[in-house]
């Protein structure tokens, strides 16, 4: 299967999904990141360790990394033939599939409760894992009649198997490759489940009875982010969100723990590149 030219663009171009095969030979330097959609990325070859919200993936030939619209992200890239799949889906997409009986999103939501985005399938499913792709790369690379059908077909088939994956899945038998410490990650769980809270450096050392300039050093450490800019940026996501849903400025303001309402219109917009009222009137319905 021929590859795609790497592209360094975060947002989607389609409305459903994409899909990518990429295979590089030269080191990539990508930085910390998130999106707006839910991504699928499957590890072929490489040299690859995979940081997500502060764990170190060391990633396997087959291996499956899942990642929602909330969690940031950046792959530590080694020497050798870099080769893998990413599938982004629009969460609408997903959610317009689910049924009563069957919840498509329960392998991305429940990483944060479970605490882990790996998956390792075994080698009988990862098999027919690699033919759905397969058949999902022929149809978005081919124009053949109703290619379009069979690839959302096929993207749906994949997220069934995933989740059946995540439901059989033994964490213990992959946790000699995922490196963490448990006291950042208690934090890091805490503070996306408290983001209205006080999260100030005081509040958390003492939460968890850890000498600032240690809970400091440890979280840039393990999380490449300083503990104030991950806050910010985990709050920014949340507002994003809230204001997609269509909650008003200032009551997201507040959900998200910004006490000052000038500092979160300038940090949002500055860091989308957007204001918050122009982002949110374009989810507004015009019927």
């Amino acid at each position: 299967m021929s590859a795609q030219q790497f592209t360094t663009r975060q947002y989607m171009v389609s409305p459903d999904f994409e899909f990518f095969h990429y295979k590089d030979e030269k080191n990539l330097d990508v930085e910390y990141h998130y999106h707006d959609f839910y991504e699928i990325y499957f590890f072929i070859s490489g040299k690859v360790t995979y940081i997500v919200e502060g764990k170190s993936y060391s990633l396997k030939s087959g291996d499956i990394l899942l990642i929602n619209n909330k969690e940031l992200h950046k792959p530590i890239i080694g020497d050798g033939i870099y080769e893998r799949f990413i599938i982004w889906i629009n969460p609408d997409f997903i959610r317009s599939a689910c049924t009563d009986e069957t919840d498509l999103f329960k392998c991305f939501e429940s990483t944060t409760r479970k605490r882990y985005n790996l998956l390792r399938p075994d080698a009988k499913t990862l098999n027919i894992i690699k033919n759905t792709l397969s058949k999902l790369n022929n149809a978005c690379t081919r124009e053949g009649y109703g290619s379009d059908i069979l690839a959302r077909i096929y993207v749906l088939e994949l997220l069934i198997l995933l989740n059946r994956v995540y439901l059989e899945s033994d964490v213990a038998a992959m946790k000699e490759d995922i490196i963490y410490n448990s006291r950042i990650d208690e934090i890091i769980h805490y503070i996306n489940a408290n983001l209205d809270k006080d999260l100030s450096l005081e509040a958390l050392s003492a939460r968890l009875y850890i000498s600032k300039y240690h809970l400091i050093r440890e979280f840039k450490r393990h999380t490449g982010y300083t503990l104030y800019g991950y806050i910010r940026q985990k709050r920014l996501i949340a507002a994003k969100a809230l204001l997609k849903e269509g909650m008003s400025i200032t009551d997201v303001c507040h959900a998200c723990g910004f006490n000052d309402y000038s500092n979160f219109i300038r940090a949002f917009s500055k860091t989308f590149n957007i204001s918050p009222k122009k982002y949110s009137q374009q989810f507004v319905s015009t019927e």
